[in-house]
């Protein structure tokens, strides 16, 4: 707590203690005078005006970007120590107390809403008030105080702090978080594509039908999408591991010793268990957030795969009756509040709406990420937030969508076959036999008539069973190429 605190206790009405309680209050000060502090509060003046100032959203920065912050302190104060700059027994207190809050000990104390100052000013010194009344509380500094500002900030600006917090953070939660549930939704899909390989159902384009695939085909071709996803992601970790600290104010490194970036980024990397380095040109690290905008795109284009994938699992579990019918999703609860027996696709569901969110977060990404005028991007907050937020919601639909739809689904063998039979399309396979225009009227007439392809086929070209058979087995046509002989033209 500051040096200067004095508890006070504000009127309340004699008919509520507990109203009577939550006013007790202190009198924190600042360099713009004093004011009221929650008495039990670890943060100080500064977090408090943020507080009083941004009742916007209700909602206080992600816990993920509070844990960077933490990282972010207790390395810099090791790395002051280090250089000289800090007393050992200062830089000690400190980093106990940042690595408590990197840890979660102390969320509550992080009040700033998301919608707050551009740069992140308040989130920075609500870390610093915090980490300092604990490092105080703790007894470890010594005799003396350990300030906010002189000694956890030592070296640091919310300038460059929060650039790099939104990148250990968005690092973080990629590493350890997305890119496992990825993993774990490609395996769950390749599983179950290698069980189904030998199903042949009826191919789609344009919603009609096509000529014929696997299973295992595809959901070869989710699995590949993830695989591509998880290439791009990765990809865009090489850019986005390059911190801005050091770099202050503006990019010049003003108070900071020369080598307190490179040392913290190593520090960090340490801490963190995975690699971050520093930025060659920490004015771009400040001004532009181009890294996050880009990693936000790939979290995009994941988006838009889990919505095909998701789409997909629909429209093949749609009906029973009424619609394809081809698989059935595991029935996870009651899809109708007056239709008694329905049951709905509730995980696809749920994974259209976050992705579609997702979408929504990149947008606004987009537009804070050209907010930054000459030396400092100023919408900080909201693009480490949105950052995160996608990330976590990406990931938990990930292993939803791998665990309670795509492991348990069903496959209905016979709506499957009796919709392969009857597809007009397997006559695509005749065409190097019997030409394009002959091969289209028999798929009309098929259709027309409701009768299995071989079956018109045998009438109207004259071919044997045997000849035309092994031509429209769906099994060989999922193989492709080409299995008749040239003929009859078209084609």
């Amino acid at each position: 707590m500051s040096k200067t605190s004095t508890r006070s206790r504000a009127k309340a009405p004699a008919s509520s203690k507990a109203l009577a309680a939550a006013a007790r209050t202190r009198t924190e000060h600042d360099s713009m005078g004093e004011l009221q502090v929650p008495a039990d509060a670890l943060w100080g003046a500064q977090t408090q005006r943020a507080v009083q100032n941004f009742p916007i959203s209700g909602r206080p920065m992600p816990r993920g970007f509070i844990r960077a912050l933490g990282l972010v302190k207790a390395a810099a104060a090791e790395v002051n120590a280090g250089l000289g700059l800090l007393p050992k027994n200062v830089a000690g207190a400190v980093r106990a107390a940042a690595l408590e809050v990197a840890a979660g000990n102390w969320d509550a104390h992080f009040p700033v809403d998301i919608y707050q100052t551009g740069s992140g000013t308040s989130s920075n010194m609500n870390a610093n008030e915090v980490i300092a009344a604990l490092a105080n509380a703790s007894g470890k500094a010594g005799k003396g105080q350990v300030h906010p500002n002189d000694h956890v900030n030592l070296g640091q600006s919310s300038n460059d702090v929060i650039p790099t917090a939104i990148r250990v953070s968005a690092q973080l939660g990629v590493v350890e978080e997305l890119l496992p549930a990825i993993a774990h939704l490609r395996k769950t899909i390749d599983r179950r594509g290698r069980e189904l390989r030998r199903v042949v159902k009826t191919g789609r384009t344009h919603l009609m039908d096509a000529m014929p695939l696997t299973f295992e085909q595809e959901f070869g071709a989710w699995s590949a999408q993830l695989r591509s996803a998880q290439g791009r992601l990765e990809d865009s970790l090489g850019r986005l591991r390059r911190l801005p600290l050091g770099g202050t104010a503006i990019g010049s490194g003003i108070n900071a010793d020369p080598r307190f970036g490179a040392r913290t980024a190593k520090a960090i990397s340490a801490l963190a268990g995975t690699r971050f380095e520093s930025a060659d040109d920490k004015f771009e690290g400040l001004a532009a957030q181009d890294d996050a905008v880009e990693l936000s795109g790939q979290l995009n284009a994941l988006a838009v795969a889990l919505i095909k994938i998701a789409n997909d699992l629909r429209w093949m579990n749609a009906g029973p009756l009424a619609g394809l019918g081809e698989i059935e999703l595991p029935a996870l609860q009651p899809g109708s509040s007056i239709m008694p027996g329905k049951v709905n696709p509730v995980i696809p569901e749920a994974t259209v709406m976050a992705a579609a969110q997702v979408i929504g977060h990149h947008t606004a990404i987009t537009v804070a990420g050209q907010t930054g005028n000459f030396q400092l991007n100023v919408t900080l907050p909201l693009i480490a937030a949105n950052l995160l937020e996608s990330i976590q919601l990406l990931a938990n639909v990930s292993r939803l969508l791998a665990d309670s739809a795509i492991a348990g689904l069903k496959v209905r063998p016979e709506r499957v076959k009796e919709a392969l039979d009857r597809n007009p399309i397997l006559v695509t396979a005749l065409n190097p036999v019997i030409g394009y225009e002959k091969g289209a009227a028999i798929a009309k007439q098929a259709y027309r008539e409701g009768r299995p392809v071989l079956e018109v086929a045998m009438e109207v070209t004259g071919l044997p069973a045997k000849t035309l058979a092994p031509l429209l087995d769906p099994a060989v046509l999922a193989k492709g190429g080409i299995h008749g002989k040239p003929g009859g033209g078209g084609g």
